[in-house]
Protein backbone atom coordinates (compact mmCIF):
# COMPACT_ATOMS: atom_id res chain seq x y z
CA UNK A 1 0.00 0.00 0.00
CA UNK A 2 1.33 3.20 -0.96
CA UNK A 3 -0.38 6.20 0.61
CA UNK A 4 -2.50 9.47 0.11
CA UNK A 5 -1.23 12.51 0.04
CA UNK A 6 -3.76 15.70 -0.27
CA UNK A 7 -2.83 19.29 -1.36
CA UNK A 8 -4.46 22.06 -0.05
CA UNK A 9 -4.49 26.18 0.52
CA UNK A 10 -6.46 28.94 -0.94
CA UNK A 11 -6.62 29.73 -4.19
CA UNK A 12 -4.24 30.27 -6.45
CA UNK A 13 -0.94 29.48 -4.15
CA UNK A 14 0.86 27.13 -7.03
CA UNK A 15 -0.61 23.75 -5.90
CA UNK A 16 -1.62 22.34 -9.18
CA UNK A 17 1.83 23.29 -10.14
CA UNK A 18 3.22 21.48 -7.65
CA UNK A 19 0.95 18.65 -7.96
CA UNK A 20 2.31 18.57 -11.94
CA UNK A 21 6.06 18.51 -11.55
CA UNK A 22 5.08 15.95 -8.95
CA UNK A 23 2.94 13.47 -11.57
CA UNK A 24 5.53 14.58 -13.92
CA UNK A 25 2.81 15.49 -16.52
CA UNK A 26 1.03 18.60 -17.19
CA UNK A 27 -2.72 17.31 -15.79
CA UNK A 28 -4.12 19.98 -13.69
CA UNK A 29 -4.77 23.50 -15.41
CA UNK A 30 -2.62 26.41 -14.11
CA UNK A 31 -3.06 29.88 -14.42
CA UNK A 32 -2.76 32.93 -12.70
CA UNK A 33 -6.65 33.39 -12.60
CA UNK A 34 -7.27 31.84 -8.98
CA UNK A 35 -10.20 29.29 -8.40
CA UNK A 36 -9.26 27.45 -11.71
CA UNK A 37 -8.94 24.18 -10.15
CA UNK A 38 -12.77 23.04 -9.37
CA UNK A 39 -12.07 19.48 -9.72
CA UNK A 40 -9.77 17.50 -8.36
CA UNK A 41 -7.24 15.63 -9.95
CA UNK A 42 -5.76 12.54 -9.30
CA UNK A 43 -1.81 10.84 -9.92
CA UNK A 44 0.87 8.77 -8.92
CA UNK A 45 4.13 9.52 -7.66
CA UNK A 46 7.20 8.27 -6.19
CA UNK A 47 10.04 8.92 -4.07
CA UNK A 48 13.44 7.28 -3.05
CA UNK A 49 11.19 4.35 -3.97
CA UNK A 50 8.16 4.89 -2.34
CA UNK A 51 4.99 5.53 -4.36
CA UNK A 52 1.86 7.15 -3.02
CA UNK A 53 -1.46 8.72 -4.54
CA UNK A 54 -1.49 12.34 -4.74
CA UNK A 55 -4.67 14.59 -4.81
CA UNK A 56 -4.30 17.99 -5.82
CA UNK A 57 -7.73 19.30 -4.37
CA UNK A 58 -9.49 23.22 -5.36
CA UNK A 59 -8.44 26.30 -2.67
CA UNK A 60 -10.18 26.17 0.15
CA UNK A 61 -12.42 29.42 1.01
CA UNK A 62 -14.84 30.10 3.89
CA UNK A 63 -17.65 31.54 3.87
CA UNK A 64 -18.07 32.16 0.52
CA UNK A 65 -21.03 32.88 -1.24
CA UNK A 66 -19.75 31.34 -4.44
CA UNK A 67 -21.57 27.64 -4.97
CA UNK A 68 -18.22 26.48 -6.18
CA UNK A 69 -16.15 27.89 -3.69
CA UNK A 70 -18.80 25.97 -1.13
CA UNK A 71 -18.47 22.53 -3.36
CA UNK A 72 -14.56 23.16 -3.31
CA UNK A 73 -14.71 23.47 0.53
CA UNK A 74 -16.92 19.88 0.87
CA UNK A 75 -13.88 17.98 -1.61
CA UNK A 76 -11.20 19.87 0.35
CA UNK A 77 -12.89 18.47 3.78
CA UNK A 78 -13.24 14.84 2.33
CA UNK A 79 -9.57 15.10 0.82
CA UNK A 80 -8.34 15.64 4.69
CA UNK A 81 -10.52 13.19 6.24
CA UNK A 82 -9.20 10.39 3.33
CA UNK A 83 -5.38 11.51 3.38
CA UNK A 84 -2.52 9.90 5.45
CA UNK A 85 -0.30 13.32 4.72
CA UNK A 86 -1.25 16.87 3.94
CA UNK A 87 0.65 19.73 2.15
CA UNK A 88 -0.75 22.55 2.99
CA UNK A 89 0.58 25.09 0.30
CA UNK A 90 0.49 29.14 1.09
CA UNK A 91 2.48 31.65 -1.12
CA UNK A 92 5.27 33.71 0.61
CA UNK A 93 4.13 36.56 -2.46
CA UNK A 94 1.16 37.65 -0.89
CA UNK A 95 2.11 36.64 3.08
CA UNK A 96 -0.26 34.98 5.60
CA UNK A 97 -4.06 36.09 4.50
CA UNK A 98 -6.90 35.29 6.59
CA UNK A 99 -7.86 32.49 4.47
CA UNK A 100 -4.32 30.80 5.06
CA UNK A 101 -5.46 31.39 8.86
CA UNK A 102 -8.85 29.57 8.37
CA UNK A 103 -7.21 26.70 6.67
CA UNK A 104 -4.93 26.45 9.37
CA UNK A 105 -7.71 26.62 11.73
CA UNK A 106 -9.06 23.41 10.24
CA UNK A 107 -5.79 21.89 9.88
CA UNK A 108 -4.92 22.39 13.61
CA UNK A 109 -7.74 20.33 14.56
CA UNK A 110 -6.39 16.95 12.50
CA UNK A 111 -4.73 14.14 14.08
CA UNK A 112 -2.85 13.89 10.94
CA UNK A 113 0.66 14.57 9.67
CA UNK A 114 0.76 18.56 8.21
CA UNK A 115 3.25 19.62 5.69
CA UNK A 116 3.64 23.78 5.68
CA UNK A 117 4.87 24.49 2.06
CA UNK A 118 6.02 28.07 1.49
CA UNK A 119 5.34 27.90 -2.26
CA UNK A 120 7.27 30.64 -4.61
CA UNK A 121 10.78 31.47 -2.72
CA UNK A 122 12.63 31.47 -5.90
CA UNK A 123 14.97 33.87 -4.80
CA UNK A 124 17.49 34.25 -1.43
CA UNK A 125 16.01 37.01 -0.55
CA UNK A 126 12.30 35.36 -0.19
CA UNK A 127 13.67 32.71 1.89
CA UNK A 128 13.56 35.57 5.09
CA UNK A 129 10.25 36.51 4.30
CA UNK A 130 8.89 32.45 4.77
CA UNK A 131 9.96 33.23 8.47
CA UNK A 132 6.50 35.07 8.71
CA UNK A 133 4.37 31.70 8.35
CA UNK A 134 5.73 30.28 11.77
CA UNK A 135 2.91 32.32 12.57
CA UNK A 136 -0.23 29.44 11.57
CA UNK A 137 1.24 27.56 14.48
CA UNK A 138 1.40 24.16 12.22
CA UNK A 139 5.56 24.48 12.98
CA UNK A 140 8.17 24.05 10.40
CA UNK A 141 7.58 25.13 7.22
CA UNK A 142 9.17 24.06 3.68
CA UNK A 143 10.74 27.27 1.47
CA UNK A 144 10.04 25.78 -2.47
CA UNK A 145 9.28 26.99 -6.10
CA UNK A 146 6.72 24.88 -7.74
CA UNK A 147 7.45 26.08 -10.76
CA UNK A 148 11.42 25.33 -11.03
CA UNK A 149 11.54 22.48 -8.34
CA UNK A 150 13.67 24.11 -5.70
CA UNK A 151 13.40 22.86 -2.63
CA UNK A 152 10.54 20.44 -3.94
CA UNK A 153 13.08 17.37 -2.73
CA UNK A 154 13.10 18.32 1.11
CA UNK A 155 9.51 18.40 1.14
CA UNK A 156 9.43 15.03 -0.39
CA UNK A 157 11.63 13.78 1.89
CA UNK A 158 9.22 14.59 4.88
CA UNK A 159 6.14 13.90 2.98
CA UNK A 160 7.68 9.95 2.15
CA UNK A 161 8.85 9.84 6.05
CA UNK A 162 5.28 11.01 7.28
CA UNK A 163 3.15 8.16 5.16
CA UNK A 164 2.24 5.24 7.30
CA UNK A 165 4.82 2.41 7.35
CA UNK A 166 3.87 -0.30 4.92
CA UNK A 167 3.44 -3.19 7.32
CA UNK A 168 3.88 -7.11 6.29
CA UNK A 169 0.28 -8.89 6.32
CA UNK A 170 0.53 -12.18 8.55
CA UNK A 171 -2.85 -12.60 8.18
CA UNK A 172 -3.12 -16.07 6.48
CA UNK A 173 -6.03 -15.45 5.12
CA UNK A 174 -4.75 -12.35 3.35
CA UNK A 175 -2.41 -14.33 1.42
CA UNK A 176 -5.39 -14.93 -0.78
CA UNK A 177 -6.01 -13.28 -4.06
CA UNK A 178 -7.74 -9.75 -3.37
CA UNK A 179 -10.25 -8.67 -5.92
CA UNK A 180 -12.00 -5.18 -5.74
CA UNK A 181 -14.43 -3.89 -6.86
CA UNK A 182 -14.48 0.01 -8.03
CA UNK A 183 -15.97 2.69 -10.24
CA UNK A 184 -18.97 5.37 -10.19
CA UNK A 185 -21.68 5.56 -7.86
CA UNK A 186 -24.71 3.40 -9.10
CA UNK A 187 -22.73 1.67 -11.68
CA UNK A 188 -23.99 -1.34 -9.89
CA UNK A 189 -21.17 -2.37 -7.70
CA UNK A 190 -23.35 -3.34 -4.49
CA UNK A 191 -25.52 -5.12 -6.86
CA UNK A 192 -22.70 -7.13 -8.45
CA UNK A 193 -21.21 -8.38 -4.66
CA UNK A 194 -24.97 -8.93 -3.89
CA UNK A 195 -25.25 -11.32 -7.00
CA UNK A 196 -22.25 -12.70 -6.21
CA UNK A 197 -22.05 -13.69 -2.66
CA UNK A 198 -25.71 -14.07 -2.95
CA UNK A 199 -27.27 -12.25 -0.04
CA UNK A 200 -28.63 -8.64 0.55
CA UNK A 201 -25.90 -6.81 2.10
CA UNK A 202 -26.28 -2.74 3.75
CA UNK A 203 -22.76 -1.84 1.74
CA UNK A 204 -23.17 1.52 2.05
CA UNK A 205 -24.61 3.63 5.42
CA UNK A 206 -24.47 6.97 6.73
CA UNK A 207 -24.99 5.74 10.15
CA UNK A 208 -22.87 7.51 12.82
CA UNK A 209 -19.79 6.22 13.91
CA UNK A 210 -19.19 3.66 10.91
CA UNK A 211 -15.38 2.66 9.94
CA UNK A 212 -14.17 3.53 6.75
CA UNK A 213 -12.09 0.08 6.08
CA UNK A 214 -12.84 -2.03 3.28
CA UNK A 215 -14.99 -5.07 4.10
CA UNK A 216 -13.55 -7.92 2.70
CA UNK A 217 -15.84 -10.96 2.45
CA UNK A 218 -13.95 -14.40 1.58
CA UNK A 219 -15.46 -15.87 -1.61
CA UNK A 220 -15.03 -19.90 -1.93
CA UNK A 221 -17.55 -20.93 -5.15
CA UNK A 222 -17.52 -22.87 -7.74
CA UNK A 223 -13.32 -23.78 -7.76
CA UNK A 224 -12.55 -19.90 -6.41
CA UNK A 225 -10.95 -18.62 -3.28
CA UNK A 226 -10.13 -15.16 -3.05
CA UNK A 227 -10.95 -11.76 -1.07
CA UNK A 228 -13.34 -9.49 -2.31
CA UNK A 229 -12.61 -5.87 -1.79
CA UNK A 230 -16.11 -4.40 -1.24
CA UNK A 231 -15.41 -0.52 -2.23
CA UNK A 232 -18.93 0.46 -1.80
CA UNK A 233 -18.67 -0.77 1.66
CA UNK A 234 -15.94 1.56 2.62
CA UNK A 235 -18.00 3.81 4.75
CA UNK A 236 -17.75 7.51 5.42
CA UNK A 237 -17.82 9.62 8.99
CA UNK A 238 -21.13 10.91 9.71
CA UNK A 239 -19.94 14.50 9.56
CA UNK A 240 -18.94 15.00 6.18
CA UNK A 241 -21.22 15.93 3.51
CA UNK A 242 -20.04 14.02 0.99
CA UNK A 243 -19.65 14.42 -3.11
CA UNK A 244 -20.35 11.04 -4.53
CA UNK A 245 -18.41 11.90 -7.68
CA UNK A 246 -15.37 12.64 -5.29
CA UNK A 247 -15.54 10.12 -2.57
CA UNK A 248 -16.27 7.31 -5.03
CA UNK A 249 -13.04 8.12 -6.27
CA UNK A 250 -11.36 8.38 -2.86
CA UNK A 251 -12.74 5.10 -2.30
CA UNK A 252 -11.68 3.59 -5.21
CA UNK A 253 -7.68 4.49 -3.74
CA UNK A 254 -8.03 2.48 -0.73
CA UNK A 255 -9.44 -0.27 -2.65
CA UNK A 256 -6.90 -0.18 -5.60
CA UNK A 257 -3.93 -0.06 -3.37
CA UNK A 258 -5.30 -3.27 -0.90
CA UNK A 259 -6.36 -5.12 -4.28
CA UNK A 260 -4.20 -7.60 -6.49
CA UNK A 261 -7.24 -7.43 -9.57
CA UNK A 262 -9.44 -4.37 -10.06
CA UNK A 263 -13.14 -5.56 -11.21
CA UNK A 264 -14.12 -2.06 -13.13
CA UNK A 265 -17.77 -1.68 -13.35
CA UNK A 266 -18.96 1.10 -15.98
CA UNK A 267 -22.22 1.70 -16.05
CA UNK A 268 -23.37 1.03 -20.09
CA UNK A 269 -26.05 3.46 -20.01
CA UNK A 270 -23.66 6.29 -18.86
CA UNK A 271 -20.20 4.63 -21.12
CA UNK A 272 -17.17 5.24 -20.30
CA UNK A 273 -16.80 8.60 -19.50
CA UNK A 274 -14.19 10.79 -18.13
CA UNK A 275 -14.45 9.88 -14.29
CA UNK A 276 -14.43 5.81 -14.89
CA UNK A 277 -11.45 6.72 -17.19
CA UNK A 278 -9.91 8.50 -14.35
CA UNK A 279 -10.75 5.42 -11.75
CA UNK A 280 -9.40 3.01 -15.19
CA UNK A 281 -5.73 4.33 -15.00
CA UNK A 282 -5.64 4.94 -11.18
CA UNK A 283 -5.81 0.97 -11.14
CA UNK A 284 -3.50 0.70 -14.26
CA UNK A 285 -0.45 3.41 -12.15
CA UNK A 286 -1.17 0.86 -9.06
CA UNK A 287 0.28 -1.87 -11.41
CA UNK A 288 -3.11 -3.91 -10.69
CA UNK A 289 -4.79 -6.50 -12.91
CA UNK A 290 -8.10 -4.93 -14.44
CA UNK A 291 -10.93 -6.10 -15.88
CA UNK A 292 -13.72 -3.68 -16.82
CA UNK A 293 -17.22 -5.01 -16.73
CA UNK A 294 -20.19 -3.37 -18.39
CA UNK A 295 -23.06 -3.92 -16.38
CA UNK A 296 -27.09 -2.86 -17.49
CA UNK A 297 -26.23 -4.39 -20.90
CA UNK A 298 -29.61 -5.67 -20.96
CA UNK A 299 -31.04 -2.10 -21.06
CA UNK A 300 -29.00 -0.98 -24.06
CA UNK A 301 -30.87 -0.97 -27.67
CA UNK A 302 -28.45 -3.54 -29.67
CA UNK A 303 -27.89 -4.33 -33.17
CA UNK A 304 -25.46 -6.80 -34.10
CA UNK A 305 -22.35 -4.68 -33.98
CA UNK A 306 -23.16 -2.60 -30.62
CA UNK A 307 -20.32 -4.76 -28.52
CA UNK A 308 -18.20 -4.45 -30.71
CA UNK A 309 -18.54 -0.60 -30.71
CA UNK A 310 -18.73 -0.60 -27.60
CA UNK A 311 -15.45 -2.32 -27.31
CA UNK A 312 -13.96 -0.20 -29.39
CA UNK A 313 -14.39 2.86 -27.92
CA UNK A 314 -13.16 1.61 -24.51
CA UNK A 315 -10.08 0.60 -26.40
CA UNK A 316 -9.42 3.81 -28.13
CA UNK A 317 -10.17 5.74 -24.14
CA UNK A 318 -7.79 3.22 -22.75
CA UNK A 319 -5.11 3.40 -25.11
CA UNK A 320 -2.01 2.38 -24.91
CA UNK A 321 -3.13 -0.51 -22.67
CA UNK A 322 -5.67 -1.38 -24.42
CA UNK A 323 -5.04 -4.92 -23.65
CA UNK A 324 -7.96 -5.73 -21.19
CA UNK A 325 -10.78 -7.88 -20.78
CA UNK A 326 -13.75 -6.20 -21.16
CA UNK A 327 -17.14 -8.73 -19.75
CA UNK A 328 -20.66 -7.58 -20.56
CA UNK A 329 -22.80 -8.18 -18.15
CA UNK A 330 -26.36 -7.24 -16.38
CA UNK A 331 -26.48 -7.79 -12.53
CA UNK A 332 -30.08 -7.65 -12.78
CA UNK A 333 -30.62 -10.43 -15.04
CA UNK A 334 -27.31 -12.25 -12.94
CA UNK A 335 -25.95 -12.39 -16.45
CA UNK A 336 -22.24 -13.61 -16.83
CA UNK A 337 -21.53 -12.58 -12.97
CA UNK A 338 -19.29 -15.77 -13.18
CA UNK A 339 -17.94 -15.42 -16.09
CA UNK A 340 -16.43 -11.98 -14.73
CA UNK A 341 -14.99 -13.87 -11.51
CA UNK A 342 -13.35 -16.37 -14.19
CA UNK A 343 -11.62 -13.76 -16.03
CA UNK A 344 -10.56 -11.72 -12.72
CA UNK A 345 -8.82 -15.07 -11.96
CA UNK A 346 -7.21 -15.32 -15.57
CA UNK A 347 -6.00 -12.09 -15.01
CA UNK A 348 -4.54 -12.91 -11.12
CA UNK A 349 -2.73 -15.89 -12.84
CA UNK A 350 -1.48 -13.57 -15.88
CA UNK A 351 -0.23 -10.61 -13.07
CA UNK A 352 1.44 -13.53 -11.08
CA UNK A 353 3.19 -15.51 -14.23
CA UNK A 354 7.15 -16.02 -14.31
CA UNK A 355 8.77 -16.54 -17.73
CA UNK A 356 11.98 -18.37 -17.49
CA UNK A 357 15.15 -16.63 -18.68
CA UNK A 358 15.90 -18.83 -21.24
CA UNK A 359 12.28 -18.93 -22.65
CA UNK A 360 12.35 -14.64 -22.69
CA UNK A 361 16.00 -14.85 -24.55
CA UNK A 362 15.28 -17.70 -26.95
CA UNK A 363 12.07 -16.05 -27.87
CA UNK A 364 12.77 -12.05 -28.28
CA UNK A 365 16.82 -11.92 -28.91
CA UNK A 366 16.13 -13.13 -32.29
CA UNK A 367 12.94 -10.35 -32.72
CA UNK A 368 15.51 -7.95 -31.48
CA UNK A 369 18.53 -8.62 -33.93
CA UNK A 370 15.69 -8.56 -36.44
CA UNK A 371 14.27 -5.26 -35.45
CA UNK A 372 16.97 -3.25 -33.66
CA UNK A 373 16.44 -0.09 -31.89
CA UNK A 374 17.26 3.01 -34.34
CA UNK A 375 20.21 4.44 -34.28
CA UNK A 376 20.90 7.76 -32.22
CA UNK A 377 23.79 9.59 -33.29
CA UNK A 378 25.49 7.21 -35.09
CA UNK A 379 25.68 4.58 -32.07
CA UNK A 380 23.64 1.20 -32.38
CA UNK A 381 22.39 -0.32 -29.45
CA UNK A 382 22.96 -3.56 -28.86
CA UNK A 383 20.27 -5.85 -26.25
CA UNK A 384 21.93 -9.20 -25.05
CA UNK A 385 20.26 -10.40 -22.31
CA UNK A 386 16.30 -10.15 -20.76
CA UNK A 387 15.46 -11.32 -17.42
CA UNK A 388 12.07 -11.18 -15.74
CA UNK A 389 12.32 -9.04 -12.10
CA UNK A 390 11.00 -10.92 -8.83
CA UNK A 391 8.68 -8.31 -8.29
CA UNK A 392 4.43 -8.74 -7.67
CA UNK A 393 3.76 -7.88 -11.57
CA UNK A 394 5.51 -8.14 -14.47
CA UNK A 395 8.60 -6.33 -15.02
CA UNK A 396 11.58 -7.06 -17.18
CA UNK A 397 14.84 -5.52 -17.37
CA UNK A 398 16.81 -5.64 -21.13
CA UNK A 399 20.66 -5.41 -20.93
CA UNK A 400 21.95 -3.21 -23.41
CA UNK A 401 25.05 -1.19 -24.45
CA UNK A 402 23.95 2.26 -24.41
CA UNK A 403 20.58 2.03 -22.20
CA UNK A 404 20.09 6.04 -22.25
CA UNK A 405 18.91 5.52 -26.17
CA UNK A 406 15.96 3.50 -25.71
CA UNK A 407 13.50 5.16 -26.51
CA UNK A 408 9.85 4.95 -25.27
CA UNK A 409 8.31 3.64 -28.55
CA UNK A 410 10.84 0.97 -28.78
CA UNK A 411 9.72 -0.41 -25.31
CA UNK A 412 6.42 -0.30 -26.55
CA UNK A 413 7.62 -2.41 -29.19
CA UNK A 414 8.85 -4.48 -26.72
CA UNK A 415 6.12 -4.91 -24.55
CA UNK A 416 3.70 -5.74 -27.62
CA UNK A 417 5.98 -9.04 -28.45
CA UNK A 418 5.79 -9.50 -24.72
CA UNK A 419 2.48 -9.95 -24.88
CA UNK A 420 1.94 -11.40 -28.08
CA UNK A 421 3.79 -14.34 -27.00
CA UNK A 422 2.82 -14.65 -23.65
CA UNK A 423 -0.40 -13.83 -22.01
CA UNK A 424 -0.16 -10.47 -20.05
CA UNK A 425 -3.44 -9.76 -20.71
CA UNK A 426 -5.62 -7.20 -18.05
CA UNK A 427 -2.03 -6.40 -16.65
CA UNK A 428 0.10 -3.88 -16.83
CA UNK A 429 3.86 -4.94 -18.08
CA UNK A 430 6.78 -2.82 -17.40
CA UNK A 431 10.32 -2.45 -19.11
CA UNK A 432 13.47 -1.34 -18.02
CA UNK A 433 16.76 -0.88 -20.05
CA UNK A 434 19.74 -1.08 -17.91
CA UNK A 435 23.76 -1.25 -18.57
CA UNK A 436 25.22 -4.22 -19.38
Amino acid sequence: MGGIVAIVGRPNVGKSTFFNRLIQRREAIVDAVSGVTRDRHYGKSDWNGREFSLIDTGGYVVGSDDIFETEIDKQVELAIDEADVIVFMVDVETGITGMDEDVANLLRRVDKPVLLGVNKVDASNRLHDASEFYALGLGEYFPIASISGSGTGDLLDAIVAALPEEKEELDPALDLPRFAVIGRPNAGKSSFINALIGEERYIVTDIAGTTRDSIDTKYNRFGFEFNLVDTAGIRRKAKVKEDLEFYSVMRSIRAIEHADVCLLVVDATRGFDAQVKNIFWLAAKNNKGVVILINKWDLIEKDTNSTKRFSKQIEDAIAPFNDVPLVFISVKEKQRIYKAIETAVQVYENRSKRIPTSKLNEYLLPIIEQTPPPAIKGKYIKIKFITQLPTKYPQFAFFANLPQYVKEPYKRFLENKLREQFDFRGVPVQIFIRKK
